[in-house]
């Protein structure tokens, strides 16, 4: 049967059992929706996307089944089930009966349009309290998603690959039109590069187990915020998109959120997310993720001007939509390669080092710590105890100008290779800290400055712990602590963006999710 008929019998409020008053239509490129004011009746469109095929009643009826069955995950209470359509005697009806099966429609409550996120972005009523709880129910859904060999298979470098180059290929009709020639490019390249570069880090993702079944398709029209937070209509008709790393999953709704003009509620919730699942490395696969969600965005867009069935204003309206969008997945798709250099700062015993190790484990970073460096440049062990007195021997200020050159000099090397860097330093003279900050500009790195701070009565505790601790390469002791103390010269100079005073007298998961809160938040500022 003609789909058309279909879809015209079913603007009929007549045929539904539930006798509505009028019936709204909504269509999309795969489904056209049926609103009765209680329910939902969505049908799936006979079309072939390449990444879905809804060509058959019977694949349209699997993909019904399956949609039911996935978003029952996280609201059980929308997804009622799949409603058959017939045909009998030329007249169209739902449900059981004589007749020809011709179609099948999910079966959903009707949720309040009100509630739906966008709405309430538009009113503002979207608070930092109402974004914990959503990344707290994101969370949890990833931490509880299933996952085994075949479902982490899909994480796999080629897959990622297939998906991304798959955009590029669906896209270049629309080059000239929905982006530029020079815009395609420039965000190709970069992913290409992106993907070669952090390979190690794509597999260390299959390895921790960060590849789930997810929801696929999560952006502010699939959130209703009512009592419960209700998060909807997940990818059914490809495992390839639903199958992924639980970043890209989250990398969607931020996107959303930044595409709409929220940037700094995108980092919240980035951020709040970070804190509860303690995924720390997803922090670089971000941006990635979000210059692809973004890109699929303007190209599943750009497939609207290509439709016979809509007006064309509603393509003009579509073709500046999707160069939003690309336009977005550019400014993410810009930062992928950018390198990064983090510095520490603060007196002896703050937790320096510990920072830093823990920043570089979570980044994969390269680590440079001053105390290793000094005692090389010396030709010393790093395990071998040194107690110079204050400014004397390898702590003279020549020396230590000599050791903060060689760490300036490696971090350079390795940023001029893309690798990012965090010096392990005390870094209490300011003249130190500007060329650390100019050598980020001249190497076009990202900068942060982190001050690592506590009490007195603190850091004479770790003093005396690092005392007895025979591995720990510095010589740092309560001896020399007031002399450095007045040594120290106050940070000034620096924007607030590149400065964090760190409090490390909390765990260090806490001070990880400040750094990364405050690295967010940059971000945000710059949209």
């Amino acid at each position: 049967m003609d789909f058309s008929a279909i879809v015209t019998a079913l603007q009929n409020p007549k045929i539904y059992p539930e006798q509505p008053g009028k019936v709204e239509l909504v269509q999309t490129h795969v489904s056209a929706i049926f609103l009765t004011g209680e329910h939902v009746y969505k049908v799936k469109k006979p079309v072939d996307f390449g990444f879905l095929d809804f060509t058959t009643l019977e694949k349209r009826k699997y993909y019904c089944h399956q949609e039911v069955e996935l978003n029952r995950r996280l609201c059980p209470e929308v997804y009622l089930g799949v409603v058959e359509i017939r045909s009998h005697k030329g007249q169209i009806f739902l449900g059981e009966g004589e007749g020809e099966i011709v179609e099948y429609a999910v079966l959903m409550k009707q949720l309040p349009q009100d509630c739906m996120m966008d709405r309430q972005l538009a009113r503002g009523g979207i608070t930092s309290a109402l974004l914990h709880k959503i990344a707290a129910k994101v969370a949890l859904f990833h931490a509880n998603a299933a996952t085994n060999t075949e479902i982490s298979s899909y994480g796999g470098i080629e897959t990622i690959r297939k998906n991304v180059e798959e955009n590029f290929t669906q896209t270049e009709k629309y080059v000239g039109l929905s982006l530029s020639p020079a815009t395609f490019q420039d965000i190709r390249e970069n992913n290409r590069l992106f993907m070669q570069v952090k390979l190690p880090l794509f597999q260390k993702r299959i390895s921790s187990g960060k590849i789930r079944d997810c929801h696929g398709d999560l952006h502010l029209q699939h959130v209703c915020l009512t009592d419960e937070i209700l998060i909807f209509d997940c990818i059914e008709f490809n495992q390839r998109f639903r199958y992924s790393d639980v970043a890209a999953d989250i990398a969607f709704l931020l996107m959303d959120l930044d595409f709409h003009g929220y940037p700094l509620l995108s980092t919240d919730l980035a951020a709040s997310y970070l804190d509860m699942s303690r995924d720390w490395p997803l922090f670089l696969l971000l941006n990635f993720y979000k210059s692809y969600r973004a890109y699929v965005r303007g190209k599943v867009i750009s497939f609207r001007l290509d439709d016979p069935g809509i007006s064309s204003e509603e393509k003009d309206s579509a073709l500046q939509e999707a160069r939003r969008y690309f336009r977005l997945a550019h400014h993410y798709a810009q930062k992928l390669t950018r390198p990064a250099l983090f510095i520490t700062s603060g007196l002896i015993g703050t937790g320096k080092s510990t920072i830093a190790r823990a920043l570089s484990g979570a980044l994969d970073l390269k680590w440079l710590s001053s105390d290793i460096i000094r005692k090389e440049l010396a030709h010393l062990s790093p395990q071998g105890k040194r107690f110079e007195k204050f400014h004397q021997g390898i702590y003279s200020p020549d020396f230590s100008r000599k050791t903060y050159q060689t760490l300036l000099d490696r971090a350079k090397a390795h940023l001029a290779f893309g690798t990012s860097v965090v010096i392990d330093a005390s870094f209490k003279k300011h003249i130190d800290r500007q060329e650390a900050w100019s050598l980020a500009r001249q190497m076009d790195a990202d900068f942060l400055l982190i001050e690592c701070q506590c009490s007195e009565e603190e850091i004479r505790k770790r003093l005396a712990h690092r005392a007895s601790d025979e591995k720990q390469p510095s010589d740092g002791r309560w001896e020399i602590f007031a002399e450095q103390k007045s040594d120290f010269e106050k940070v000034e100079g620096l924007s607030p963006d590149l400065f964090l005073p760190l409090n490390t007298q909390s765990s260090v998961e806490n001070c990880l999710g400040a750094i990364f809160r405050h690295l967010l938040h940059r971000a945000g500022r710059e949209l």
